[in-house]
């Protein structure tokens, strides 16, 4: 069960809401604690008793950090980090197959969970052991921080202290749960109307032979893979987000609009935001306090986002892709910094994010080299019918995606809501959301949920 299925749209969720309406407040931390272990056992009994032993460990370690002596705490902290460490390997690595078999865990879902309370956990110790967070003596509430089902599957990744602040200055109304199903509802047609189409067209040129694909089929492939990419990982973020406040907990976004951007840095920067200021903070920052050399800190640089590319697979075509990814923002801070040249055009950016991701879709270095060298002619096929058949039926729906990839629809309606015409804007937004909704269940209706890329990662 995912946020994009009939069953949790239309059973478990509103169900869930109700019983937390009607709980008294004191209350709530517990029923939502429940709610989010039934929803862990929709996936199977085995991973629901997983992630109660996983947050026990953790606990238990916090626990041991903060009141065990100083010379000592590196040892509980350690044990921790290299239990949570070893769980998200071997969980999202295929060479552990037998203990996806054991757990009865579906690979395609909760994987995506673990990566998220993975970090939260390993930030959660390190702030207990660095001295800036206390631990919690508060089991449920502390569970609530890593399995709570709102942010379960690509939820917002935030400091143990900003949950807790979150989690006690809950606004709990009509209004929010109104702009919480808003953010769910935007959120979900990005998945459904968007990615699962680009989903369909990427896998069309994924199956076809790569000695048989054309310049135009492998362009076509790519393209459909970073939009692809990009509207999942931010569509079910706009719905944790948006289940989240309908909880009364307002939560930040994950992603600010990165594609089609005029600098890579800016790319970086708004791509996946808290994950990216999780390995600056925990990881970046740590590293480079202990070096003044700028070269050593560029390499830390490099080699941090070589890691943060395996977060989304752990391959070396996704290792490649986080390496290009740190090189090519400190190629271009260098020439910017001497003027050589002023990369202000989105052509550039989008270029150098299309090759690089080529690494990323294709799971490994040497398919990633022969796809780009196919993009470029190398199997002496610029254009074939199957590409022409491919553009003509999806050109609508990318011309579609580069324009809500943009922040020119947001901008819009900002303007709209400073003039005139923001009394009607407000009278047709629940009323397209719910012809969204329409639509959505409709198309969920074939299959009982999406299909998801999210297994792609």
């Amino acid at each position: 069960m995912t946020y994009s299925s009939l069953l949790f749209i239309y059973l478990f969720f509103p169900v869930s809401l109700l019983l937390y309406t009607v709980t008294p407040n004191k209350l709530k931390d517990w029923i939502l604690y429940g709610e989010s272990l039934i929803f862990c056992c929709f996936m199977g009994f085995r991973p629901a008793v997983f992630i109660i032993i996983y947050c026990l460990v953790n606990y238990l370690a916090g626990l041991s950090i903060y009141h065990i002596p100083p010379k000592y705490k590196s040892i509980p902290l350690a044990v921790g980090i290299l239990f949570d460490v070893i769980m998200l390997i071997s969980f999202r690595s295929s060479y552990f197959a037998y203990l996806h078999s054991f757990t009865g865990i579906a690979q395609n879902i909760f994987p995506v969970g673990i990566s998220i309370f993975t970090l939260s956990a390993i930030g959660y110790l390190a702030d207990i052991y660095r001295g800036n967070s206390k631990c919690d003596k508060n089991f449920i509430r502390f569970s609530l921080y890593l399995m709570m089902f709102p942010r379960l599957i690509m939820g917002t990744i935030v400091s143990y202290d900003t949950f807790v602040y979150t989690l006690r200055n809950r606004r709990y109304n009509i209004s929010e749960i109104g702009s919480g199903l808003l953010g769910f509802t935007k959120g979900l047609a990005k998945k459904l109307l968007i990615a699962d189409s680009l989903y369909s067209l990427n896998s069309a040129v994924r199956n076809t032979p790569i000695d048989e694909l054309s310049a135009a089929g492998a362009w076509l492939g790519i393209i459909a893979y970073i939009l692809c990419l990009y509207f999942t990982l931010s569509g079910f973020s706009d719905m944790s987000c948006g289940l989240c406040r309908c909880f009364g907990m307002k939560f930040p976004n994950s992603f600010n609009y990165p594609l089609f951007t005029k600098k890579i840095r800016v790319f970086v920067s708004g791509w996946h935001i808290q994950l990216v200021h999780w390995f600056r903070k925990y990881i970046t920052a740590p590293f480079s306090a202990n070096f003044e050399n700028p070269y050593v800190n560029k390499l830390i640089f490099v080699c941090v986002w070589t890691i943060t590319g395996m977060w989304y697979g752990f391959s070396s075509g996704a290792a490649f892709w986080g390496m290009l990814l740190g090189i090519a923002v400190v190629i271009e801070n260098k020439l910017n910094n001497q003027k050589r040249i002023r990369p202000s055009g989105i052509i550039y950016t989008m270029m150098t994010i299309t090759l690089i991701t080529v690494f990323l879709a294709q799971g490994s270095i040497s398919r990633g080299f022969k796809y780009i060298g196919i993009m470029f002619g190398g199997n002496g096929n610029l254009a074939d019918s199957a590409a022409a058949h491919m553009l003509k039926y999806n050109i609508v729906i990318i011309l579609l995606a580069i324009y809500a990839s943009t922040d020119l629809f947001r901008n819009t309606i900002s303007r709209v809501k400073e003039s005139r015409f923001k009394g009607i804007l407000a009278v047709l937004t629940p009323i397209v959301s719910a012809v969204l909704l329409i639509i959505c269940t409709a198309l969920m209706s074939f299959s009982g949920q999406s299909e998801s890329m999210i297994m792609m990662l």
